[in-house]
């Protein structure tokens, strides 16, 4: 494991660039003594920043590069003109060995295009996921995958499942996690080929989580497992699902309360109540996709987050670095592609 954490950062990434990004980086530099951090980008716009912001100017290092990658820049033509940016560069520091690891608000498709070609996927693993956090009722819940592969095999979600296993391990410090698949319904009859046949394959392997059998969409806020897994398809639909819930219950809730005296003077009166609600379900403290698979640990921060949001996403690729996800992952699915019950499956492959 790491004693001395480094992080590369995409300065120029996301909607609001050095703005946020910067700001979110001296957030984290107040309150962790073991980290450094490497800053890519235009230093004409993180000069000034950095300078009024103390701690982290003590903890920087800035790379200078004016180029940057788009937002609406397709992820073929980041590929081919990539080189050289600040994203790039940032990537290339993980997998030079300058840095434990990345984060960028930028461009997500470009993002995972340039990290599979330059980190590549551990060795075994067939296809990154990209997994997120969940508030629930009963704990916070591990999702994946939330849209990196639409199309997947009954063996590439018994992947995921140690790969969100080991990744709830390092974030939620527990020894053995739960973990479930996403299905129609919970009974072993229901669902689709690929999804009975992982769950065939989990029931049957050693691997660093138990196998709870099959969820439904309603479990995803409650907690009962600690990882549940699903193809790209329907976890991106869950993920965009879930986001536009909950901006509709954030806007009828400001509005149920700004629509009379009475409702103004009771939301006055439960303001502790309403902002520990808040502190539980800020979609900021969760933000952060990683892209999982990877031999190199990348995190992916909305690209409209302010400093908060970013900040939770850099907490959690220094929490992955300080656990040693990257060696323990290549350890656990090295075991896991060595087992009969999962080479039996090979039938279930597309």
């Amino acid at each position: 494991m790491a004693t001395s954490i480094k992080i590369a950062l995409d300065a120029m990434g996301g909607d609001i660039g050095p703005e946020a990004v910067l700001p979110a980086a001296e957030l984290v530099a107040k309150n962790t003594t073991d980290i450094h951090f490497l800053l890519y980008g235009d230093e004409a716009k993180i000069l000034p920043i950095l300078a009024k912001n103390r701690k982290l100017r003590a903890v920087s290092t800035v790379i200078h590069t004016e180029k940057f990658i788009g937002n609406d820049e397709k992820p073929s033509t980041a590929l081919r003109n990539g080189k050289g940016s600040s994203m790039r560069l940032a990537i290339e520091a993980v997998r030079d060995g300058k840095a434990d690891a990345v984060v960028s608000a930028g461009n997500t498709g470009a993002l995972m295009a340039i990290a599979k070609i330059v980190l590549k996927t551990v060795p075994g693993i067939h296809r990154p996921a990209i997994a997120s956090i969940f508030p629930g009722l009963k704990g916070q819940t591990i999702m994946l995958d939330l849209g990196a592969n639409v199309l997947v095999d009954a063996e590439n979600l018994a992947q995921f499942a140690v790969l969100g296993a080991v990744f709830a391990k390092a974030q939620k410090k527990i020894a053995v996690p739960s973990v479930g698949l996403l299905n129609v319904g919970t009974e072993d009859t229901k669902g689709p080929d690929h999804v009975k046949g992982a769950a065939n394959i989990l029931a049957n392997v050693d691997f660093p989580g138990h196998y709870k059998g099959f969820v439904e969409g309603t479990d995803i806020m409650t907690g009962e497992v600690d990882v549940i897994v699903s193809d790209g398809y329907a976890g991106n639909i869950a993920l965009k699902s879930i986001e536009g819930a909950g901006k509709m219950i954030a806007t009828s809730f400001k509005n149920s309360l700004s629509s009379d005296p009475l409702a103004l003077i009771g939301g006055l009166l439960s303001a502790f109540a309403l902002k520990r609600f808040k502190n539980k379900v800020d979609p900021r403290l969760y933000n952060g996709g990683v892209f999982l698979g990877l031999n190199g640990i990348c995190v992916k921060s909305h690209g409209g987050s302010d400093a908060l949001g970013i900040s939770s996403a850099i907490r959690l690729a220094c929490n992955l670095a300080r656990e040693g996800y990257i060696q323990t992952i290549s350890e656990d699915i090295g075991h896991l592609m060595t087992q009969e019950t999962l080479l039996a499956e090979g039938a279930y492959r597309d």
